[in-house]
């Protein structure tokens, strides 16, 4: 923070402050708009943050796979923080504004969450694609060591790519407007204020995003040619029916993802799809957070059994005045269940 206050004060922006102007200026959807997306905003943090729980309270959910879905969840619960409340805020306020500072956090953040989203949701077709393709040596390829390397290399890759974005941001001058038009700090909606040469850093972002996108896609559908090549030589329906219903989920978190993320950005930049493109922008940053909890829960055979025996240790235990599993008891969660005997 201190660092992007620096970069700050020796870019040579006169702008101290942007004004948000919001998802819309029509004051009669205010309400509605409001009321809409704070029970998204409820909805994701409570499911996301719900999914962690029952990945780290059941041992049976500790495999590779609901390794990636709990980094997922978490992902979805930070990501949360990023861009809602600064847009709830629209709703109510008469000028929804936030300093420069607070803006090239905002966006940083925003690069860093949706990036790194991005290949985690790769690692999980790696995944599948071993489950599937190479079952006898899933627990060695898959193995934690190399599920926690992903992630880091997931992270670092998300962590690098919002660096560049922001750090070439804040080279830039902005002058006389600073009005946004949209509900947070967006790479486009920035460079249109901007009063100084953007083409270097359209090119980066293009760059950027290009290299994101080409890869983590490469790798998503090759994957999935692979598992499809296998589905097709295997004999029985039943193998069929598993090996789509293992993919199934992650292939609609990934459509949902990619699909409104390019439609929000791989458009003509003009006037009249500003409207548009923050409408997908809000499907892929609000929406997608939410759903993601219920696609892997609803159709999901564990995470249901997980949340009847979850439901089922707490119940006992208030029905036998024990307490609750913290950290103050002495135990680990798991020490614990074992100890009561669930």
């Amino acid at each position: 923070m201190q660092a992007m206050k620096q970069m700050a004060r020796e870019s040579n922006s006169s702008v101290t402050e942007f004004i948000l102007m919001g998802l819309t200026v029509q004051p009669e959807l205010q309400l509605p708009l409001f009321a809409l997306f704070l029970l998204n905003y409820t909805a994701t943090v409570l499911g996301n943050l719900s999914l962690v729980n029952l990945i780290c309270l059941n041992s049976h959910l500790h495999t590779p796979m609901y390794f990636f879905i709990f980094n997922l969840s978490c992902i979805d619960f930070c990501y949360s923080f990023v861009c809602t409340p600064k847009m709830l805020m629209s709703f109510v306020l008469e000028k929804n504004t936030i300093s420069f500072t607070g803006c090239m956090t905002q966006l940083f953040f925003f690069c860093f969450f949706v990036n790194s989203e991005c290949y985690v949701l790769t690692a999980m077709a790696y995944d599948r694609y071993v489950a599937i393709c190479q079952p006898l040596q899933y627990t060695t390829v898959m193995s934690p060591k190399i599920c926690g390397l992903l992630m880091f290399g997931s992270y670092l890759m998300g962590f690098a790519g919002a660096m560049v974005h922001t750090g070439f941001m804040i080279r830039l001058s902005f002058c006389d407007s600073n009005i946004i038009n949209h509900y947070m700090c967006d790479i486009f909606p920035l460079l249109q204020l901007s009063c100084s040469s953007t083409y270097v850093n359209e090119l980066v972002s293009s760059a950027v995003v290009g290299t994101i996108i080409i890869l983590s896609s490469l790798i998503i559908l090759v994957s999935y040619a692979m598992i499809l090549f296998n589905i097709i030589h295997m004999s029985s329906g039943k193998g069929w029916s598993k090996a789509l219903g293992t993919c199934g989920s992650h292939i609609v978190t990934v459509s949902l993802f990619y699909g409104s993320g390019l439609l929000a950005y791989v458009k003509p930049s003009s006037a009249e799809t500003v409207g548009q493109g923050k409408f997908f922008s809000v499907f892929y940053t609000l929406v997608v957070p939410m759903l993601n909890p219920l696609i892997y829960s609803l159709r999901n055979k564990d995470v249901k059994l997980a949340v009847k025996k979850t439901m089922k240790r707490i119940t006992l235990l208030e029905s036998i005045g024990l307490p609750l599993p913290t950290n103050q008891n002495g135990f680990s969660h798991a020490e614990y269940w074992h100890f009561v005997g669930l």
